[in-house]
């Protein structure tokens, strides 16, 4: 199976990997900028946009199938569910990541005896039976959760709103099972291993990754840096485009 790749510019490799319901043009203008100084590699994700689904979906498929179609070493930027794959994929094959950059994205996105800093499971459990009774109305739901309590709220959903079918409609399979990588996984466990220079892009008003979770994960890893955006939600890319871009020229530079 081959993924869909956008790729534009020249430079060292910088691969770009959405989040869940979305595909590689949620990436928007910041694509251009980061493709002024990095060949970028905006992909879309098993399932989504362009890119044929694979089977088992699961979490372990994705990183595998993003790791056959990104360059042999490359600096990752994964934004939520693709920060989660991004981080997957850095754990098991250090040697082709050259630095990684979170984006509004945990090593547990769920809430567990042990874990206070993540959504309630019932939340995404309710996204997964109501995609049965009203597909884009769920969809539409999400995106509204990710720009709540965050700034240029109109403008970032405007945005999300337009990007969301630009690519064709993403399964209802598909979705569930990303849902469900969200619900199963928690790699915190073995986030203390990683081996190489690592950013975190965070907004202070994120509601599906509260800003806990990324002040305990900048703890876990040595030199980690942490760039905390106030008034910025989920999307600092789309609300916060200047300092996104600002961390990511500094970082993989």
């Amino acid at each position: 199976m081959s993924l869909h790749v956008d790729v534009r510019g020249s430079g060292p490799d910088l691969v770009l990997l959405h989040g869940w319901g979305m595909h590689s043009s949620i990436w928007g203008g910041v694509h251009d900028e980061l493709a002024r100084d990095f060949r970028v590699h905006a992909m879309d994700l098993p399932g989504y946009g362009a890119s044929p689904t694979c089977q088992p979906y699961d979490l372990q498929h994705l990183e595998q199938e993003v790791a056959q179609a990104m360059p042999a070493r490359a600096g990752l930027v994964g934004w939520s569910l693709g920060g989660l794959v991004a981080q997957r994929l850095a754990l098991n094959l250090p040697q082709r990541v050259a630095r990684l950059m979170l984006v509004g994205s945990t090593p547990c996105f769920v809430q567990r005896p042990d874990w206070p800093h993540g959504i309630e499971a019932a939340l995404l459990q309710s996204f997964a039976h109501d995609l049965e009774r009203d597909y884009a109305a769920t969809l539409m739901r999400f995106l509204t959760l990710q720009v709540r309590n965050g700034e240029n709220v109109r403008t970032v959903l405007k945005y999300l709103r337009m990007a969301l079918f630009a690519r064709g409609m993403p399964s209802a399979e598909v979705l569930r099972a990303g849902l469900d990588i969200l619900l199963e996984n928690d790699l915190r466990a073995e986030i203390g291993k990683l081996v190489l220079p690592l950013s975190i892009v965070h907004g202070e008003r994120d509601m599906l990754a509260p800003v806990t979770a990324a002040r305990w994960l900048a703890a876990q890893v040595p030199g980690a840096r942490l760039t905390l955006i106030a008034g910025c939600a989920h999307a600092p890319f789309l609300s916060h485009p200047k300092v996104f871009l600002q961390e990511a020229r500094a970082f993989f530079s």
